[in-house]
């Protein structure tokens, strides 16, 4: 069972969503910024699809899936990446699998 989470930045209206949980497959969903493309990005991490590819096993060596960079870093769920404002939950849960 996983949980979908929606925020938004009070600054500039960007917004994203936040998976929580794990899937189907035991795949968790990782949010990740990008500082070249001002992006939140969500990649597959782990899983029976880390079990086949390893690269897919952390969030290690992995690019943004929006322009390429390979500096991404882990979303700290507070910082907008287009603004540098506060991005807060808005209050929106959602059940998917």
């Amino acid at each position: 069972m996983s949980w979908k989470k929606q925020y938004k930045c009070d600054t500039c209206g960007y917004e994203t969503d936040l998976y929580e949980g794990r899937g189907l497959f035991r795949q968790q969903i990782s949010a990740i910024a990008c500082p070249d493309c001002k992006t939140i990005q969500h990649i597959v991490v782990g899983g029976i699809i880390g079990d086949v590819a390893p690269s897919f096993r952390s969030e290690v060596g992995r690019i943004c899936l929006q322009c390429g960079s390979d500096k991404i870093r882990l979303w700290n769920g507070k910082t907008c990446p287009k603004c540098g404002g506060v991005m807060k939950f808005t209050g929106k849960k959602e059940f998917w699998t």
